[in-house]
């Protein structure tokens, strides 16, 4: 802003005296909340186990060095079975997510102000617990094994998918809806004719990139018992197998890898 010299003359400043005063105070309220929050972290930390990391972390480097080669003959069904979880967890969401996605957009629900709602709260709650508790709780409810962990990937993507979807449905071009609803289409026939074919892309694109979120989400749920490689590893770290634990590793980095591959590809076909 311009402000006078003792001349006269305009100088141009980036902020006033009370927008700089004001600038100020922000930064010194930022630095003493992280100094109180780095106290209150030093206080519950033992420092001597993290001076002591470089050493433990070289320790454990040697005896995980070189993999358990042999020990891949018994990752191929746990593998199996991740890619298993991630798949059917992916579909049974798609198949929850899109009816949830229409009650949840302005444009599509039938009321704004009893359904819209409740389908947000659907959104919001599959989506603000991560898959180990649900894996955690269905575990406690219907036994651990892989139905537990698809159930668990298939309730936390729900919220994922619809949230997107909705938005995707909430930006339709809305001429090509009112062009089918002046034939006098049906509710019905304008959301297959005029609303679908719109958010298919979308929805592709947002299945692909749920599901390779979903591998890399299903390789620890064995961890708590919920099936797939993650399974492997909690057994191999009991027992303090390390070269077992970096061929596990390996493993899941490189299902990672390609199922990365894999969403890149189908999404740049997409697009």
């Amino acid at each position: 802003m311009p402000i006078r010299d003792t001349e006269g003359q305009k100088i141009w400043q980036r902020r006033s005296g009370r927008e700089s005063l004001s600038h100020w105070v922000m930064w010194l309220i930022g630095v003493a909340i992280f100094a109180y929050c780095w106290q209150q972290i030093s206080n519950a930390t033992t420092w001597f186990f993290v001076w002591d990391a470089p050493r433990i972390a070289e320790d454990i480097w040697t005896r995980a060095t070189p993999p358990k080669w042999s020990y891949i003959t018994q990752l191929g069904e746990p593998i199996w079975d991740t890619l298993n979880i991630a798949t059917l967890g992916t579909l049974i969401a798609l198949v929850l997510a899109v009816p949830v996605a229409f009650l949840a957009a302005r444009n599509t629900t039938p009321s704004t102000l009893f359904i819209r709602p409740i389908a947000l709260l659907i959104i919001v709650s599959t989506r603000s617990i991560n898959s180990l508790i649900w894996a955690l709780l269905l575990i406690a409810i219907i036994g651990p094994g892989v139905f537990a962990g698809v159930i668990a990937i298939a309730i936390r993507s729900i919220g994922f998918c619809a949230k997107l979807l909705y938005e995707a449905i909430e930006e339709i071009d809305t001429t090509q809806v009112e062009a089918i609803t002046a034939t006098g289409a049906s509710r019905w026939q304008v959301m297959a004719y005029g609303i679908i074919p719109q958010i298919l892309p979308a929805f592709a694109g947002i299945a692909v990139f749920r599901w390779d979120i979903n591998i890399r989400e299903s390789t620890v749920l064995g961890l708590v018992g919920a099936g797939g490689i993650g399974l492997q590893l909690s057994s191999s770290l009991n027992v303090l197998a390390w070269p077992q634990v970096s061929l596990i590793l390996l493993v899941i980095l490189l299902a990672v890898v390609i199922s990365e591959w894999v969403s890149a590809k189908v999404r740049g076909a997409i697009i």
